[in-house]
């Protein structure tokens, strides 16, 4: 087994203790992505939207610096503080993934760091040419 920590500039750093991310041989283990700005540490600005997708630019930067994609993602997970907003994020992931799509969860969350409405982690297998 090789494990491998995976650090991008390009997504927000850490906030607590772990990784943005763990490759184990052919699987990345993708952390869990808020809405932060990379440069600024802070939350974007705006509505769910713009929250969802800057985390989804977040997930792809980590993905990237993996060696990998979104069409590599196996697994995603998304928590809402309001799972009204859960249509919001099928049709912005619309915009990021193509068929076929990944499994998924979405899960109501009471709360999220740094008051988040939106948080995501993601499981990435990659193809063999990447590793």
């Amino acid at each position: 087994m090789t494990k491998t920590i995976i650090s991008t500039a390009s997504a927000p750093q850490a906030i607590g203790t772990y990784s943005q991310a763990v490759k184990v041989d052919s699987t990345v283990y993708l952390s869990g992505q808020i809405p932060l700005d990379p440069e600024t540490m802070q939350l974007v600005d705006g509505d769910i939207a713009a929250q969802i997708r800057r985390v989804f630019d977040n997930l792809l930067a980590v993905a990237e610096a993996a060696g990998g994609n979104f069409s590599d993602i196996v697994k995603l997970n998304v928590f809402l503080t309001d799972l009204g907003n859960f249509p919001i994020v099928n049709e912005i992931m619309a915009e990021y993934f193509t068929l076929p799509y990944p499994a998924r969860a979405a899960v109501g969350v009471a709360a999220l760091p740094k008051d988040a409405g939106v948080e995501m982690d993601a499981v990435m297998v990659l193809r063999q040419e990447y590793y």
